[in-house]
């Protein structure tokens, strides 16, 4: 499998959320070349922090969604919960021993640029107006801020 690119498509419009996919991708790749370098251990590390890095941004983006109060939320995490659990399997097969790391990058790819496209761009609407409801209102400083201004000019 080739080097995965980034693709403007795959842009949600929130920094931080494109900023965390775009990491995702580096470490599909990284991926890649631990599995060249035929160094079990190298592969073992990469798989164990896209892993990890993946289940964190799964949190960071389901907590975006809760406040912003996407209705989908709720369907939303249960696919990221089952990801986590097909993804889990796929590291215990690999600390049996099998050689996953063709089979997990060409799923990790394909699920990631699917889900973004279509799940992920489904609540970005939802969570760039909160995000900016959220920066208007903070952007004059905190309440007591207001309303010292408010009150005295």
């Amino acid at each position: 499998m080739a080097v995965l690119v980034w693709q403007d498509d795959l842009n949600t419009g929130i920094d931080v959320i494109d900023h965390q996919h775009m990491r995702i991708v580096e470490m599909l790749n990284h991926l890649h070349a631990a599995q060249t370098s035929m160094h079990r251990l190298a592969v073992a590390e990469v798989i164990d922090e896209l892993i990890d890095y993946t289940m964190s941004h799964f949190a960071f983006e389901e907590e975006l969604m809760e406040e912003a109060g996407y209705p989908f939320c709720a369907a939303h995490k249960r696919v990221h919960e089952i990801f986590g659990k097909r993804v889990l399997e796929y590291r215990m097969r690999f600390q049996a021993g099998e050689d996953v790391t063709d089979e997990l990058r060409n799923m990790l790819s394909r699920w990631l640029f699917n889900h973004i496209r279509g799940d992920d761009q489904a609540y970005a609407p939802a969570v760039k107006a909160h995000l900016n409801k959220f920066a208007r209102e903070h952007e004059q400083g905190g309440w007591l801020s207001r309303t010292v201004k408010r009150l005295f000019g």
